[in-house]
């Protein structure tokens, strides 16, 4: 019983703390005056993948690196068609292609590397250090085209920032909420995975299954928040822009940040999920490329092709 209420107390400190930690870091850098356009781009980003950063460096210093790249592999795959899904069962996703082509692009050739860094079973350090750098690089580029040659991608990046900063609230407010939304996404981290080890050795089932699900929905829940409130309302092009984001975000910034830290050895039972990864991630050219919306109908088959693809780890990966 432990174990439950431990992944539990977990999952809700993930939650909650995401949700403060983006808030209050969204607004306290509007209160900076920092531009609303870098905010949508970078803060939310670095914002929302904060939950699998922490889990991901808290499982390799553990000695679970299982876990770390299942997390980022099945939050992943779960942004599209559980909070894809989600989203477009609330309204149906409609979005411009050329708003949401860079990143999309840029979100696939991430999810390609990533394959190939499977296929050589491990993250190096300078595999960190070049995911990092080209992230940097990426925002840099995004940011000078949005603000000097008005890409039209500019629009829903401050759009983004308006939806999570609506509220403006003194510095050191803002800051403060930051800080206990740090805090209690650290303990939820630990607690989680502390958690989650344990009901994987007790149900018999590897590790792997635990990062690609149990762990991988948990810290996709401030990304799910975000989806819903955007599709309610009706700001689509926001939620597929978080889901784009945080997917490039989850590649270059969390493995990378954590094979700076320690290599990551990725695990060849995983190398099939990798591959559906990028093979969900091809979902979405038919809207990157036609501006073709996901209906509800469509919502439901991404969330049945969820509920296939647990079902599938649980019955490929016990051990």
């Amino acid at each position: 019983m432990t174990r439950y209420v431990l992944t539990a107390a977990g999952l809700l400190l993930l939650f909650l703390g995401g949700e403060m930690l983006v808030r209050g870091s969204v607004r306290l850098a509007r209160s900076l005056k920092v531009s609303p356009l870098l905010i949508g781009l970078a803060v939310v980003g670095f914002g929302t993948s904060m939950p699998e950063l922490l889990v991901c460096l808290d499982a390799v210093f553990q000695g679970r690196p299982d876990i770390a790249v299942g997390n980022v592999v099945g939050s992943n795959i779960a942004n599209i068609l559980l909070i894809l899904g989600a989203a477009a069962l609330i309204a149906p996703i409609d979005c411009a292609p050329k708003v949401v082509y860079r990143d999309g692009v840029a979100m696939l050739a991430a999810s390609v590397v990533l394959v190939g860094l499977g296929a050589m079973g491990e993250i190096a350090l300078w595999h960190g250090g070049l995911k990092e750098a080209s992230l940097v690089a990426f925002i840099a580029y995004s940011y000078w085209t949005e603000k000097y040659q008005m890409a039209p991608s500019a629009t829903l990046h401050e759009r983004e920032a308006d939806e999570l900063g609506d509220r403006l609230r003194p510095l050191w407010v803002n800051a403060g909420i930051l800080g206990i939304g740090l805090v209690a996404i650290m303990g939820g981290a630990h607690m989680l995975i502390d958690g989650a080890v344990a009901i994987a050795r007790a149900a018999g089932i590897s590790e792997a299954v635990i990062g690609l699900t149990l762990v991988a929905i948990g810290t996709s829940l401030p990304e799910l928040a975000a989806a819903m409130v955007a599709a309610y309302r009706n700001h689509t092009d926001v939620a597929l822009g978080n889901i784009l984001g945080s997917n490039l975000f989850n590649i270059l910034s969390i493995l990378g940040i954590t094979a700076l830290v320690t290599p990551i050895s990725i695990n060849p039972e995983i190398i099939d999920d990798l591959w559906i990864m990028l093979g969900v991630a091809l979902l979405l050219l038919p809207i990157l490329i036609t501006g073709r919306r996901v209906d509800r109908a469509e919502a439901v088959l991404l969330l049945a092709g969820y509920g296939g693809y647990i079902a599938w780890v649980y019955g490929a990966f016990t051990v």
